[in-house]
């Protein structure tokens, strides 16, 4: 289980292993044959839709997947048991501690992305506390003092602009946040019918689930929209894109008229759960 800022000493936060995630190949050298927006064909009829190149939108539909349909292996190497639950794997990887877990990995694509832009100042999360975990503060050079529930940030270091301290964030992040949080900050769609890609079903709890839409695509002549999901889970484990368990013959494909209820493998949310960044 991850621990969460509810109870416990004194701590001054130090940064994990620095081998704590390996490098991360896929963002210098890409090829676009493996992305999303190249695997997986839409159903006749339809089209992907429009969207603004370099947005988030745009980030998420070109993440590559592995070749072919490997396993979900879990951060300490083994097989995930439940094999059934993915339809492709996103080639980006995992940690060696179960940290990166379902709204983690949602954290994680929406830091990277913002890292990609050099948009460092957009880069904060918050603990489950309720303190903001600022990348900007940290680059700089401070770090939390926790004492209980209650966050200080101090200045401890150097600048350190290096892309090892921003995954020492990142580890910070994964380790004091999760869907509690991470469900109170962001904000809710009040309309199913405006999802945008980047939106986020999550249901924050002890446990609670994220997943996050990844592409969608429009009927051509009906205007009917599908969606695409990706998940992490617990433990940490590989980002998978998820199969439509009601629906085979349009998996890996959502329908945004999916009704009250929002059934996807390992849970279901309902549709005020939808919220974005």
């Amino acid at each position: 289980m991850k621990i969460f800022l509810i109870l416990g000493l004194i701590l001054f936060l130090v940064p994990l292993e620095l081998d704590a995630y390996s490098d991360y190949p896929w963002l210098e050298t890409y090829n676009p044959n493996h992305a999303i927006v190249n695997r997986i064909a839409v159903p006749r009829g339809f089209e992907r839709i429009e969207v603004s190149k370099g947005s988030f939108a745009d980030w998420l539909r070109h993440l590559p997947l592995k070749a072919g349909k490997p396993p979900i292996y879990l951060y300490d190497g083994r097989k995930k048991i439940n094999q059934s639950v993915h339809y492709a794997v996103i080639d980006i990887d995992v940690g060696k501690r179960d940290l990166q877990q379902c709204a983690d990995a949602v954290i994680r694509f929406r830091a990277e992305y913002l890292y990609s832009k050099a948009d460092y100042n957009a880069i904060h999360f918050n603990f489950t506390s309720g303190d903001e975990a600022s990348y900007l503060k940290w680059r700089q050079g401070y770090r939390p003092l926790i004492n209980g529930n209650k966050v200080k940030w101090r200045k401890t270091r150097r600048l350190e602009p290096s892309r090892r301290n921003f995954q020492q964030y990142t580890n910070i992040v994964f380790t004091y946040a999760g869907s509690y949080s991470l469900s109170k900050e962001l904000k809710p769609v009040k309309n199913i019918n405006q999802m945008k890609i980047g939106d986020i079903f999550i249901k924050g709890g002890f446990p609670g689930h994220a997943v996050i839409v990844v592409d969608m695509a429009k009927h051509k002549t009906t205007g009917k929209k599908l969606f695409l999901l990706a998940q992490s889970y617990m433990p940490a484990q590989d980002v998978h894109i998820l199969v439509n368990p009601l629906n085979i013959n349009l998996s890996p494909w959502y329908e945004l008229e999916f009704g009250e209820t929002l059934y996807t493998p390992e849970w279901h949310f309902s549709r005020d759960q939808l919220k974005r960044f």
